[in-house]
């Protein structure tokens, strides 16, 4: 393969992936079930000023995405919890050299 076949597709792939994480929270949610499970209103409560369906939006979308896990417990109100899958766990080596290139280069 040459290099312009390669390079274009590392590109295709690389804008794939960011597809997944265009959503406004995708990144803030990853971040916080990086940490563990967490319920709906959890995952509300500790991100702030996300808005009810934005969040739903961002969740439904990580979810087709393969990123996340979806657990509905059948209580009065149904309980939703929402986990990392594998393939969002093995997210979590980019967050950290994210997090790294960010904090070298960013002021």
């Amino acid at each position: 393969m040459n290099s312009a076949v390669d390079h274009k597709e590392c590109s295709s792939l690389i804008q794939d992936v960011l597809k997944i994480f265009s959503g406004k929270w995708s990144f803030l949610v990853l971040a916080e079930l990086i940490q563990g499970k967490r319920r709906f209103n959890e995952l509300r409560r500790n991100l702030g000023n996300v808005n009810t369906k934005g969040l739903t939006d961002t969740l439904r979308h990580l979810e087709e995405s393969g990123m996340i896990s979806r657990k509905v417990f059948p209580t009065v109100p149904v309980t939703v919890e929402y986990k990392l899958t594998e393939k969002g766990k093995e997210f979590h080596s980019i967050f950290k050299e994210m997090a790294a290139w960010g904090g070298k280069w960013l002021p």
